[in-house]
């Protein structure tokens, strides 16, 4: 009897522990969502707050820009100001009406973003086929050199790109960049993963059948790739959503160049029109990821790639 009491006793202190570890990791990350969605909640606020409002709970930033070493301005903070006083669009109503030059720069955006997002998933998909399922000479080291180049530093082949879209008179247009996205190496690394783990007898039953290797690419292999298709979306638009280094080295005029780029001097003197363009800038990721958050986690599950 001691022996089955002294066994409850310690099945009790276990659950206890874990239960204690399992409380104390939830406030570990309640507070790590807590501090990365702080900068969200605060731009949307704060674009819903008048200009006036805003020059009030940010003005240590403009004392501390003009008077740095002044010893009357030290311990001054900026308010960070959850709630307006007043709820207003007018900042909005600035940025989509009188400044036209934001559309422009988000239309921009898009036609750099979406042509990049499209030609990733046919070029990753065709590639992640014949590395997955074909055998030919020299797939192994092909597909080594495609790791290699994912692993150097973007900095690495800006140059060479810029040399290539010299020669072919693509400088200072969209296709500039457009033409070095769409064939990126990690597209290609992660499709070729997640096809990796489709079963291969589904392949073999359809090749006994007859069908050749655009029917089992088409009708097995692609349609049991979707998350990961899906996956490779949401990360090649948030990746190339917020590019900055490509448009200011391979466009030169500022016209042409996207949001990303046009955010840094929109708000100049007006914080309100910044706060309400950051949001607007966000709202499409914010869409996206809410909205295809479970293909975004299935499909990273699924093709092993873990961070």
């Amino acid at each position: 009897m001691e022996t089955a009491s002294a066994a409850r006793v310690r099945g009790t202190k276990r659950r206890i522990g874990a239960e204690v570890r399992k409380a104390g990791l939830t406030v570990i990350l309640l507070g790590l969502a807590a501090l990365f969605i702080f900068p969200i909640v605060l731009t949307f606020t704060n674009s819903l707050m008048a200009e006036s409002e805003i020059s009030i709970n940010f003005h240590a930033i403009s004392k501390n820009k003009s008077n740095a070493d002044d010893p009357r301005i030290a311990g001054t903070y900026v308010n960070l100001k959850w709630i307006p006083d007043k709820v207003t669009l007018a900042q909005y109503y600035d940025v989509l009406v009188k400044k036209q030059q934001f559309l422009i720069m988000f239309w921009n955006s898009i036609r750099i973003t979406v042509p990049i997002i499209a030609g990733q998933i046919v070029v990753a998909a065709l590639a992640g086929y014949a590395f997955s399922q074909l055998r030919f000479r020299l797939r192994e080291p092909l597909f080594f050199a495609y790791i290699v180049t994912m692993l150097m530093p973007f900095q690495v082949t800006l140059v060479p790109n810029f040399i290539v879209a010299d020669k072919l008179g693509l400088l200072n247009s969209h296709w500039a960049i457009v033409l070095p996205g769409i064939f990126g190496a990690f597209g290609v690394f992660l499709i070729r993963q997640f096809m990796m783990v489709v079963p291969y007898s589904y392949i073999e039953a359809a090749r006994a059948d007859g069908a050749g290797h655009l029917r089992i690419f088409l009708g097995i292999v692609l349609p049991m790739c979707k998350p990961g298709l899906a996956a490779l979306a949401i990360l090649a638009f948030v990746d190339n959503w917020n590019m900055v280094e490509q448009p200011l080295v391979f466009l030169q005029d500022a016209i042409k160049q996207p949001l990303s780029v046009y955010l840094s001097v929109i708000g100049e003197g007006e914080r309100g029109i910044a706060f309400a363009a950051c949001a607007i800038y966000m709202a499409p990721m914010l869409l996206i990821m809410l909205y295809a958050e479970h293909y975004f986690i299935e499909g990273i599950q699924l093709s092993g790639i873990k961070g």
